[in-house]
């Protein structure tokens, strides 16, 4: 949209209706009269994170670490995203870590930057990169590492029909990419069970 307007919620259950009609199924039956709400409502949860402010959300963080300068990880962070090419999921596990220099933040707000990101229309590559970049900018570590494993239903559901596919991205910044040592222990620690 060139102007930006988001269009109302009604204009989106339109939008639903023409696509189950499209489908070639009666949005009128009584299975379907309901499903332009729910499936408007499920978009609301799906892509909640365009609502929310990534850099906010890092905006609290800790200072009195006690010298603490080793890396912090927060593994098997889970994300459900969605495929901008075809808006089917995308699901899988973040790693995420950092080098703190002088401050650190709440662990769950890693999760909830994952999560801003995760709930956006986008390619897997683009979510990594958010994800290091916001946590690089905001925070000004030593060093950032992600790594994503996630599977997309456009390969598993639909096209080529790979379910045991998955795809990994990551984007190593600071240390993270200058340190093979510090590389190699942050793989080694998201191997371990």
């Amino acid at each position: 949209m060139a102007d930006n307007k988001k269009p109302t919620r009604e204009e989106a259950e339109a939008a639903v209706r023409t696509m189950l009609a499209w489908t070639g199924d009666n949005p009128d039956r009584e299975g379907l009269v309901e499903t332009p709400k729910r499936v408007v409502r499920a978009y609301e949860q799906f892509f909640a994170g365009y609502e929310m402010d990534p850099k906010e959300v890092l905006s609290k963080v800790f200072e009195e670490v006690e010298g603490y300068d080793e890396m912090v990880l927060i593994k098997n962070i889970r994300l459900e995203s969605h495929c901008e090419h075809h808006i089917v999921p995308i699901l899988g596990i973040a790693h995420v870590a950092y080098m703190p220099k002088n401050r650190v933040v709440g662990i769950s707000k890693i999760a909830r930057l994952v999560d801003i990101f995760a709930k956006r229309l986008q390619i897997q590559e683009t979510l990594t990169s958010q994800i290091a970049e916001t946590l690089q900018n905001v925070l000004d570590p030593l060093g950032v590492a992600v790594l994503i494993d996630a599977s997309h239903q456009c390969m598993t559901t639909r096209g080529v029909h790979k379910p045991e596919s998955s795809t990994v991205t990551k984007k190593m910044i600071g240390i993270f990419k200058d340190d093979q040592n510090l590389r190699s222990e942050f793989i080694d620690l998201v191997n371990q069970k």
